[in-house]
């Protein structure tokens, strides 16, 4: 029996580790990312939490008895429910060389536990013991295999920092907890009429992205190269700064993003000023707590500082909404009015002011303010197919980009007079301590707005459910995203609104 009962956890671990590889992968291999989601799956859902007790109830007794080894395998083998055994959103699974590397590493750390177990007459014990710890093994094995793909990596970078030095652009870095993607594409857009410009794909923001960024995409004659920067924790933008070195450099705002990681916006606001590193120019929204005490601090450093701001009318550079326009002042001289939109004001400033330390004239700036880009999945407006109008705000939520798309939702619906105005969301993610009340306070403010408010999946579904119960909406409850769509084809019609705010990806519950 006890081989028997060791073969059944080999499988069990086979299909257990199909759903972990991929979280980690979906978690940019960081190595405890399994753990913490399957504390999510296994103990956040009453039937799950109810198995993962069996668990380990029976890998106590496997140590006694092979057969309760069996006991253990069946609901590893199957669990947590709702977690899918291969990924379809936003994709499958990838079995790229890292993922194939890190899987053998695990597979080895599994033989490995075993092995010991036979050695020591406790075979199917350990078996079970693997079985049920299937993501801390992951989380092993990820700490086991970084150094090995940083030295991988490195190569990549060697040659995008040789590659960067030849060319020598004019290199302008931009990070903040939110707005930096919107931010890079105003100042692309901005610069582009006046200088070569190349601004990083998409969100490429950290070393492997930016590499491949410039590796594929600088070409000789590129005159200024805009980097946007991202991070998870303190230390990863020095690490940015040291190789791509930016002579100008923006922190577009601080807010509660990857709490999880960072505790509080004080380490966020510390990590994200890595960014000023090799800088002589500091561009800073001003507007924002965090932020207005660096100028001084810069200034102290031997820095150039712009301020930049909306509410702040002695900044450098303003952007502010009055009445029925915006307003672009420069030291305080009106440079512009123009109607409002919905790109963030803040940003814009920040945008104008990188444009112009790049030596792009004020008088086109004013002219290729009016048409500003739209980053993609960011409060981007179309047609559905079932004749509404849908706003796309799928990427990256956080609360101050959740109450904007609020504000966007609220004026398509009057000026479409909509009979039926509704917001598709799982909710925000990341936001540690805060992220109960920061997604009632977005369903509350929604239930203001809205007719229907849909909630996908059962991450925030408390909260939201919460929130919304505090106004008029009727409460819609799905499984996930497929539920989410059906549910808008079969209700909305033309006149109406829907807002999507935030799309998870399926390894959250």
């Amino acid at each position: 029996m006890t081989y028997a009962a060791i073969f059944a956890c080999f499988v069990a671990i086979a299909l257990s580790g199909l759903r972990w590889l991929r979280v980690a992968q979906r978690e940019h291999y960081l190595p405890g990312s399994c753990s913490r989601f399957a504390k999510r799956w296994w103990f956040g859902l009453g039937f799950n939490t109810l198995l993962a007790v069996g668990i380990g109830v029976n890998v106590l007794l496997s140590a006694v008895s092979p057969f309760f080894a069996f006991l253990v395998a069946v609901p590893v083998a199957v669990g947590p429910f709702g977690l899918k055994l291969t990924g379809t959103a936003p994709g499958p699974v990838a079995w790229t060389r890292r993922l194939r590397t890190l899987a053998g590493v695990w597979a080895a750390l599994n033989v490995a536990v075993i092995a010991v177990g036979l050695l020591l007459g406790f075979g199917a014990f350990l078996a079970a013991v693997a079985a049920a710890a299937t993501p801390v093994l992951v989380d092993v094995a990820l700490k086991i295999t970084r150094p090995i793909e940083a030295r991988n990596a490195q190569q990549f970078v060697d040659s995008a920092t040789k590659k960067l030095r030849s060319i020598n652009p004019t290199v302008i870095a931009i990070t903040g907890s939110y707005g930096k993607t919107g931010t890079k594409g105003y100042v692309a857009h901005l610069v582009e009429a006046s200088r070569t410009v190349l601004p990083t794909p998409a969100s490429f923001n950290n070393s492997a992205g930016l590499a491949r960024a410039i590796n594929e995409n600088l070409a000789p004659g590129t005159e200024v190269f805009v980097a946007e920067m991202g991070t998870y924790g303190p230390g990863e933008i020095a690490d940015l700064c040291s190789w791509v070195r930016p002579s100008i450099a923006a922190i577009t705002a601080i807010g509660p993003v990857h709490l999880e990681r960072m505790k509080d916006e004080a380490t966020i606001a510390k990590a994200k000023a890595e960014i000023f590193t090799t800088a002589e120019t500091c561009v800073l929204n001003v507007d924002s707590e965090h932020l207005a005490p660096l100028v001084d601090e810069l200034r102290a450093q031997g820095k150039k500082v712009i301020r930049c701001a909306s509410l702040d009318a002695t900044a450098d550079v303003q952007v502010a909404d009055e009445g029925d326009e915006r307003i672009v002042r420069i030291g305080g001289v009106e440079l512009t009015r123009l109607a409002p939109t919905d790109a963030n004001p803040t940003n814009v400033a920040v945008a104008i002011a990188l444009a112009r330390e790049v030596g792009v004239p004020d008088d086109v700036i004013a002219r290729r303010l009016g048409d500003l880009p739209t980053a993609s999945n960011r409060r981007s407006i179309a047609t559905g197919s079932t004749g509404a109008t849908f706003i796309d705000d799928t990427y990256n939520s956080n609360p101050a980009g959740a109450a904007a798309a609020l504000v966007t939702l609220q004026h398509q619906a009057t000026a479409t007079n909509a009979a039926r105005v509704a917001l598709v969301t799982p909710g925000m993610v990341e936001l540690g301590e805060r992220q109960f009340e920061e997604n009632r306070k977005f369903a509350a403010a929604a239930s203001e707005v809205c007719t229907d408010i849909v909630i996908i999946g059962a991450t925030n579904r408390k909260a939201l459910v919460a929130g919304a119960h505090e106004g008029r909406a009727r409460v819609v409850l799905v499984d996930d995203r497929p539920g989410a769509t059906a549910w808008v084809k079969e209700n909305t019609n033309a006149g109406d609104v829907v807002l999507f705010e935030n799309d998870l990806p399926d390894h959250f519950p």
